[in-house]
């Protein structure tokens, strides 16, 4: 008798033991989950109750993942893109081409006047990929605002002729009569108040997407 009484209460504690730690378990399982970068939190519920939402592991987007509506662009910056590979190409093909030319001069196959004439073409290849590298990398191809309108994400060429993307606060971007430009004048100043960079757009050759967001980032256009 005593040893069914015992066994009866052994058995119980056992149930409640095993009932309370899947409670447990289910909790942990819904409520603490880590979630992964870019994982939006869900609800759940257990047991009819709803389990509120856990945020504080959720890290911050990267400025270069957010969505963008672009309020500026320049159709000719494809044209520009290509004329600075092909700079690339011709000074390339320059380079490759002029040391067998003093190889053929030093064995006395060649005349002076074709390594003078080769060196000098070579010398003006380096320099107008200097030149049009140094301009066609300060033309501003394409200008996007975030969602809260406070930060500028600007597309420019690199010296390679690629696409690169840097991005701006909107407080820190001067309006175009700050940057000392008219409104009407064809070549408008991209300049910012921390930084004597300057880059350049048109909204003669470029085309104004979004109105009220250029506006909100460089002033009126009146």
């Amino acid at each position: 008798m005593i040893r069914s009484v015992l066994l009866c209460r052994l058995t119980s504690h056992v149930l409640s033991c095993t009932r309370g730690s899947c409670l447990l378990t289910g909790r942990m399982s819904y409520g603490l989950q880590p979630l992964s970068p870019g994982h939006t939190p869900v609800q759940h519920t257990f047991h009819g109750h709803q389990i509120p939402k856990v945020t504080g592991l959720t890290r911050y987007s990267d400025l270069s993942t957010q969505k963008y509506t672009m309020i500026y662009t320049l159709p000719h910056i494809k044209l520009l893109r290509a004329i600075s590979r092909l700079k690339l190409l011709q000074t390339a093909i320059t380079v490759v081409i002029l040391p067998p030319v003093y190889v053929l001069y030093f064995q006395g196959e060649v005349p002076f006047f074709l390594v003078s004439y080769t060196t000098g073409i070579a010398l003006f290849a380096g320099v107008m990929l200097y030149t049009a590298s140094h301009f066609f990398r300060r033309v501003v191809g394409m200008m996007y605002l975030d969602p809260s309108q406070t930060t500028l994400k600007v597309s420019h060429l690199t010296f390679w002729g690629k696409r690169h993307d840097f991005f701006l606060p909107v407080s820190d971007v001067m309006t175009i009569g700050d940057a000392g430009d008219a409104a009407n004048e064809t070549i408008l100043k991209l300049r910012r108040y921390s930084s004597p960079q300057t880059l350049y757009f048109s909204t003669h050759f470029g085309r104004v997407v979004d109105p009220q967001g250029f506006e909100k980032v460089f002033g009126s256009l009146k």
